[in-house]
């Protein structure tokens, strides 16, 4: 099991991906013929009983957004949801944060740091996410001299953002509330 925000393991991110990937595909339908491609099993397989929430754990989500993304099943479950509603950069800008607050070389922390910012922040970015143009100035000044927490601001933001507008669609989905029977 994934344990604290701050320090998720690789593996459980890989694992969400991996979750996530089974998931979509009872999320929703192809965007475009490049979903179809995607390399699935030949017989899609269903995550494990042992990495499956129970009923318990799954309600527990209700509680916090932090509960559901400590928990990889939930995150991959999350993701997947989000992706169905076009909002999907929101939890791929807030991962990213999280690998990047991982980073101890400064060069790679720089080079990951112009990556996110121009993936998610910048006018126009091709995943951009909805902050504040003051948090957005912040997050700039910050990149001046990157360091671990140059993108804090803006991953508050954008965590309340999905605590307060996408956590409670997903505990209505039927997704969730197949989990919580």
């Amino acid at each position: 099991m994934c344990k604290g925000l701050a320090a998720l393991p690789h593996t459980c991110l890989e694992r969400a991906k991996e979750i996530k990937t089974k998931l979509g595909t009872l999320l929703q339908k192809p965007d475009s013929a490049i979903d179809l491609i995607i390399p699935y099993p030949e017989k899609p397989e269903k995550p494990a009983k042992a990495q499956k929430p129970s009923p318990d754990e799954a309600l527990q989500w209700r509680e916090s957004l932090e509960k559901l993304l400590q928990n990889a099943y939930g995150l991959a479950g999350f993701r997947s949801f989000l992706r169905s509603e076009f909002s999907e950069e929101n939890i791929e800008f807030w991962i990213a944060c999280e690998e990047y607050k991982k980073i101890k070389s400064p060069t790679k922390m720089a080079e990951k740091a112009k990556k996110i910012y121009e993936e998610f922040i910048q006018t126009e970015a091709p995943k951009e996410v909805n902050i504040d143009h003051g948090t957005k100035a912040v997050t700039m000044k910050n990149l001046v001299e990157p360091s671990a927490s140059s993108f804090n601001e803006a991953q508050k933001r954008i965590f309340a953002l999905m605590e307060k507008d996408s956590l409670p669609r997903f505990m209505r989905s039927e997704f969730y509330q197949e989990l919580i029977k």
